[in-house]
């Protein structure tokens, strides 16, 4: 339902039109608040498979708020490529970029247990992987034919299934806990507190309407954070020794090359690539009522792209854009690309306060279980979504169970390829990539009247 003080029914539809200052902000806001909990957590992740962050005695710990900061920086600058653009980059529509879950199965196993030293091969796939997806951009709508919904609700539907074991983990108290076979791992007050997150943003999202709804996750992160407070779990360690402005740090972890980290991160960014053109094709048609043109597709996979590859020079995580935002788009009808840019203003701003990051890197371990638990969920069912479009006939039930069984088999027995050389066991354990080639290989060569 549209605000109709906000303008006429053909300013909503231009992207181009400004609404007043007053409404402007609030929505700006809007767009922050949907997209916040998702754009940090995967910082969060990565440092945690890396063991290295947690706890403010940590001698790494200032690298973690380093990444929070640099996720909430970048996603800004990120969303400025998109809604003012420069040159061919950019869509000129409001696009909200951030940190993309879509890399984490391809991240994980390339810093797992090896500490903040692994970073500079991370960073090295995050730039080159940019460069890449940016040159997609030049193809892009050429190779959508080879990239049917089958395939990319197949790969989206792996992203959120292969991440769901982190949300678990988390809730239950945390990979080193488990690791090291803690007694309070698993315990009745750590799940308590994630199943607070999980039960408020439940009752926010279905009982309550406009931003309360929009920000369910966030009021669910925050409402399990109280009431970990209350049972002593927050620990403000070193927040008051957090600068309060700080500029981002060129090459902050480093800069290596490595094949693994550089295929795996290059493969993944046609999937990434294919989700913002979905993302696009949503705008236009819930807020304009219209196809996404090829000039604008092909502008937004060029700022994904370079700002992923820029993002990487300063220590940051692959950017892309947030399907979330895509929705609140819709349900407001306000389809200016201002609006964005001012929440994008604001993610700027968060991030050169390093205090910003150190406050969220109080939130319990147990706590972002419980959101992420929901978040990724919220992923596989978006690949649910896509694979509705499918034709189910026997050909295509048999391309989706051949990549679905060997992606996600490979991803749960990982030791079936231990005799692989450690770059191709990394792509291979993953499971994402090998559904993902073997889904698209399939559905090229399998005839499509192979039912009759």
């Amino acid at each position: 339902m549209t605000d109709s003080s906000l303008g006429t029914a053909e300013q909503l539809r231009d992207p181009n039109y400004t609404p007043a200052l007053a409404k402007a902000v609030p929505l700006g806001i809007q767009h922050v608040l949907a997209m916040f909990a998702s754009n940090v957590t995967p910082a969060i992740i990565v440092a945690g498979a890396a063991g290295f962050g947690f706890g403010s005695n940590s001698p790494d710990f200032p690298n973690l708020i380093y990444m929070i900061q640099m996720s909430m920086l970048f996603a800004g600058i990120a969303t400025l490529f998109q809604t003012v653009g420069m040159g061919p980059v950019g869509a000129r529509l409001p696009i909200v970029q951030g940190t993309s879950f879509a890399f984490l199965p391809i991240m994980i196993p390339l810093v797992a247990g090896k500490g903040v030293d692994a970073m500079a091969v991370l960073m090295g796939g995050v730039v080159i992987g940019g460069i890449f997806h940016f040159f997609l951009g030049t193809i892009i709508g050429k190779i959508r034919f080879a990239l049917p919904p089958l395939v990319t609700g197949l790969v989206v539907l792996m992203i959120g299934l292969s991440l769901v074991k982190v949300g678990i983990q988390y809730a239950a108290g945390g990979v080193p806990a488990m690791v090291k076979g803690l007694p309070e791992f698993g315990s009745l007050q750590n799940w308590s507190v994630a199943l607070v997150v999980i039960v408020v943003t439940l009752a926010i999202k279905f009982f309550t309407k406009g931003l309360l709804s929009v920000s369910a996750v966030l009021i669910g992160l925050i409402a399990g954070y109280a009431v970990a407070y209350g049972l002593g779990m927050v620990d403000f360690g070193k927040v008051a020794f957090a600068s309060t402005f700080q500029l981002p740090n060129p090459f902050h972890f480093g800069f290596e090359v490595s094949a693994g980290a550089v295929i795996g991160f290059c493969l993944m960014a046609f999937i990434s690539a294919i989700e913002t053109v979905g993302d696009v094709s949503g705008i236009t048609k819930g807020g304009a009522g219209r196809e996404a043109t090829d000039k604008e597709i092909a502008g937004a996979t060029y700022a994904d792209g370079l700002g992923t590859a820029i993002a990487g020079l300063f220590g940051a995580l692959p950017n892309t854009s947030f399907s979330q935002n895509v929705g609140l788009i819709s349900m407001t009808g306000v389809m200016s690309r201002h609006v964005v840019t001012i929440g994008a203003l604001f993610l700027i701003v968060a991030g050169l306060i390093p205090k910003v990051g150190a406050v969220i890197t109080t939130i319990p371990i147990e706590v972002l279980g419980g959101g992420v638990i929901v978040m990724f969920g919220m992923v596989a069912a978006a690949g649910i979504n896509m694979l509705s479009d499918v034709n189910w006939n026997r050909r295509n039930m048999l391309i989706f169970a051949v990549s679905l069984s060997i992606g996600l088999g490979l991803q749960m027995v990982p030791q079936a390829l231990q005799y692989l050389p450690s770059t191709a066991k990394i792509l291979m354990t993953s499971g994402l990539l090998p559904a993902a080639i073997i889904a698209i290989v399939l559905n090229l060569i399998l005839p499509e009247d192979l039912d009759k």
